[in-house]
């Protein structure tokens, strides 16, 4: 089948859904943008700053895109791109962006706090001290992985390394100037200065490619600890905004580059590749398809990422539309390139290319072969690939230490607020921020982050569940139809449960001991939350 047909009925669908669903969202939560958001009434000027929606929705995007919408999609098809793509598209329209919109509105009726906050509320202390122990031990995580991946990626790209670094360097000249020009320039400014800022940000990749920065995999990965370190703690519009502002643009020229490069090469989608129930590696379709595509359709990371970072930036509730259903569904339209640049592959060579590279590797190759038929120069193609999922590993990587930041000093507040946050030394944003980098580095440092990632990886979805759990809490109690999350919630706990429980006896079975102990605490502690989310769903 000509995968150009399955492109475009993928983007009709997610346009419909965007303006029929996203509609019937914004009138059942009641945006009124009467209602002043955290941004504007707790200014601070370090993480409450409100700005346009253009400006979030960039940050938003760039942070929960990373290099998650590539790797799990690409790692899928192993499932066949027919599975893929029905899961990346229902799942994003009926889950993924329903649990970001309500995860973001959520957030921004609860003063800009995380879902943590809104379980806190209705469930109980204890209930919310789950949660944040899930969500730090994920974004601990993820902070390890990215920074091995981007560490490798700059010691075998090192021009991508050196383009990184302008990048950062442009977009602390660009916060200053839209700091100049303020929120609210008049069109002609507007535009002129977003012209100019696509046209720095191209340059930037042309010239900085001719000065690589050749550093040892010690070095770099100290460099990106410092700098996550100093980012996070940095105010957001100084560096996080402007950053994640002009990195939109970067995913958003790959994803035209790569609609152009698949109208011109007019790829097939291998039959033999259409449909397979089961992975000698992976295991069998369900559970782990829903688990292994992640970003592409639904991620509780989101959800962190929406109460932690965007909630304290979106300046009109009308905004959250656009932010928190828009944002997923276009990440969605990116997992379905993925799928794309190896869904013409045969089962045999989809996994030679899979044994022989990661599944960056294996995205950029593979649509870098399709862009050289724009006349571009295929090398130049991979690297433009390679840079832009690193500069969006990058951006996920400093947001998920300001998130962890935030969870760390969630964990310490007092249960009745009796002492002012900032008395306790872990709420100090420095003390927290390094005790993350700490933890992360340990980690690292024990070599095992590969064999936890699957692992994790359930973590990830289970947070989504449990964050539609507290959703549906919160929904039942200002009288919305909670139906729209509680069947998703359940769908989802029982697949994240299915598979903790199938890689704790896969690692049972290898001997792996410590990794299937792993499995067995995070289904304790998500059966625990779920009995406790469960009596108050009773109550209500």
């Amino acid at each position: 089948m000509r995968f150009i047909w399955i492109l475009i009925l993928s983007f009709i669908v997610l346009r419909i859904a965007y303006r029929v669903y996203g509609n019937y969202l914004a009138r059942l939560f009641k945006l009124d943008d009467k209602n002043v958001t955290p941004a504007r009434r707790l200014k601070d000027g370090v993480d409450y700053e409100p700005a346009g929606k253009g400006i979030v929705l960039g940050h938003h995007f760039a942070s929960i895109a990373g290099a998650g919408p590539i790797i799990g999609p690409v790692i899928a098809v192993a499932f066949g791109w027919v599975p893929a793509v029905l899961w990346i598209l229902a799942g994003g329209i009926f889950l993924g962006a329903v649990h970001d919109f309500a995860s973001l509105i959520a957030s921004l009726r609860h003063d800009g706090k995380s879902i943590g906050e809104v379980i806190r509320k209705y469930v109980g202390w204890q209930g919310k001290r789950l949660f944040l122990l899930f969500s730090l031990a994920t974004l601990i995580l993820i902070i390890a992985v990215f920074g091995d991946i981007i560490a490798r990626t700059f010691i075998s790209n090192p021009e991508v390394a050196s383009i990184s670094g302008l990048f950062i360097l442009l977009a602390l000249v660009f916060g200053q100037v839209r700091r100049k020009i303020g929120q609210h320039p008049s069109k002609g400014v507007a535009w002129s200065t977003m012209i100019l800022a696509i046209i720095a940000v191209y340059a930037v990749i042309i010239f900085g490619g001719g000065m690589p920065v050749q550093w040892s995999y010690t070095v770099w990965l100290v460099v990106l600890m410092l700098y996550v370190g100093i980012a996070s703690v940095t105010p957001v519009s100084v560096l996080l905004q402007p950053r994640d502002y002009l990195s939109s643009f970067l995913l958003y020229g790959l994803i035209l580059f790569a609609v152009a490069g698949i109208f011109i090469s007019d790829p097939k989608a291998a039959p033999e590749h259409a449909v397979a129930w089961h992975d000698d590696d992976l295991g069998y379709l369900f559970p782990v398809l829903f688990i292994t595509v992640a970003c592409g359709a639904i991620s509780g990371f989101h959800a962190l990422v929406a109460g932690g970072t965007t909630s304290k930036q979106v300046e009109k509730e009308t905004d959250v539309k656009m932010i928190g259903y828009g944002g997923m569904l276009i990440e969605s339209f990116l997992a379905i390139i993925a799928v794309a640049s190896v869904a013409v592959f045969s089962p045999e060579d989809y996994r030679d290319q899979l044994s022989t590279g990661s599944p960056v590797s294996v995205f950029a190759h593979g649509l870098g072969t399709m862009i050289a038929n724009l006349g571009v120069p295929e090398a130049r193609a991979v690297d433009f690939i390679a840079l832009t999922v690193s500069a969006f590993a990058l951006t996920t990587m400093d947001t998920c230490t300001r998130l962890a930041r935030f969870v760390v000093q969630e964990l310490f507040e007092k249960q009745n607020h009796e002492i002012p946050k900032g008395n306790h030394i872990m709420q100090n944003r420095y003390v927290a921020t390094a005790t993350v980098i700490f933890a992360s580095v340990v980690l690292l440092a024990s070599g095992q982050f590969e064999k936890l990632w699957p692992i994790f990886g359930s973590a990830n979805q289970m947070l989504a569940a449990l964050t539609l759990l507290a959703l549906s809490v919160w929904m039942i109690r200002e009288k919305i139809n909670y139906r729209i999350v509680f069947w998703p919630m359940i769908f989802m706990y029982l697949v994240s449960l299915t598979s903790l429980v199938f890689f704790g006896i896969k690692n049972l079975g290898e001997g792996d001991y410590v990794l299937a102990a792993m499995s067995l605490v995070l289904i304790f502690l998500a059966l625990v939350l779920g009995y406790q989310a469960k009596k108050v769903l009773n109550n209500n």
